[in-house]
């Protein structure tokens, strides 16, 4: 008997073995949907019940992997549409920061972790789904201000690779209708005119120096590096601030009046630097830092020599444990 028809007998197990290898791929395809980490773990508890209660009438006309493809979009759209995925409060900050440059709309934004992303590098040529141009902030988060077919499209043809036939079936629409979405889809992705990502070894170099630079509360050093439209964002926050004499504002008005200690720790996201930042406060007398407390993440985004935009998400640590390849607990 096929793992297939063990798991449409019943056989837990058997469900496991048939679904764990698309895991990561469907999260980060519910992920690049919904822009959020929590978000896409929420949507994938529904779409492994609803493969698990639909497995019975699955007739093998397409493969399982299109089958729970077809599943994970129509969920995703499903929790968009119910309103599912609500923008987190915002959070009021310490300080009395300057006035934003704007406000931003995608708040519930958050990073996916590199190390995910690397479970998909030996998975085939058929994931299609670690490319940086694929993962990065930028894309994900104009992926949210598209309409949700719009994006749906898009990610299943140009990221995914389906045939448009196919995601016309997959999505119950023509496809007429496909293409249509599609054109409208590409043509609202921004032109990235900001110069080209530089080699490992120079990112790897310049986000050092950013980290060492914000550690030691260096505004100076860190405006040197920006780019003169560079934009600083704070999900869930939704101030965001354009230029260097704005982003240092911002940085000085929050480092007034600040004790404890900032420290950074290299972690990788969307395949872009990033780093896991840290409040801590000095031992008293001992040398030992305590009551260390995680305040945040940075991701960078690099062109060419210079930084075009800091990513600083405020929200708790935006990585659920939960969501691991064996499954969701």
């Amino acid at each position: 008997m096929t793992v297939l028809a063990q798991a449409q007998a019943g056989d837990e197990e058997a469900f496991r073995e048939l679904t764990a290898p698309y895991f990561r791929e469907l999260h980060l395809h519910c992920y690049r949907m919904l822009g959020s980490v929590t978000d896409a773990d929420d949507v994938m508890q529904e779409v492994l019940l609803a493969a698990w209660r639909g497995l019975g009438g699955f007739a093998g006309r397409s493969s399982v992997r299109t089958w729970l493809y077809r599943i994970a979009t129509n969920r995703c759209l499903n929790a968009i549409r119910d309103g599912k995925r609500r923008p987190p409060a915002e959070p009021v900050p310490p300080f009395d920061p300057p006035a934003p440059s704007r406000r931003g709309d995608v708040t519930w934004l958050q990073p996916y972790p590199d190390e995910w992303l690397h479970e998909l590098t030996d998975a085939g040529p058929e994931t299609h789904a670690v490319r940086r141009e694929n993962v990065e902030l930028a894309f994900v988060a104009a992926l949210q201000r598209m309409p949700p077919k719009q994006a749906a499209a898009l990610l299943l043809v140009d990221v995914l690779g389906f045939s448009t036939p196919d995601v016309a079936e997959l999505m119950d629409t023509s496809p007429t209708a496909i293409k249509g979405a599609l054109q409208r889809a590409r043509a609202a992705l921004p032109v990235d005119s900001r110069g080209p990502i530089p080699d490992a070894s120079a990112e790897r170099q310049l986000a050092k120096r950013f980290a060492e630079a914000f550690v030691a509360d260096d505004i100076t050093t860190i405006t040197s590096m920006l780019t003169d439209d560079a934009w600083l964002a704070m999900p869930p926050a939704p101030h965001e601030y354009y230029g260097p004499a704005a982003i240092a504002a911002f940085l000085r008005a929050s480092n007034e009046g600040r004790t404890s200690i900032v420290e950074l720790e290299e972690s990788g996201a969307n395949l872009q630097p990033a780093f896991r930042c840290y409040f801590t406060n000095p031992g008293a007398g001992t040398g030992e830092r305590q009551d260390r407390r995680y305040a945040g993440h940075i991701v960078l985004d690099i062109r060419g020599s210079h930084i075009v935009r800091i990513t600083r998400f405020l929200d708790d640590d935006p990585v659920p444990r939960r969501a691991q390849r064996d499954g969701i607990n």
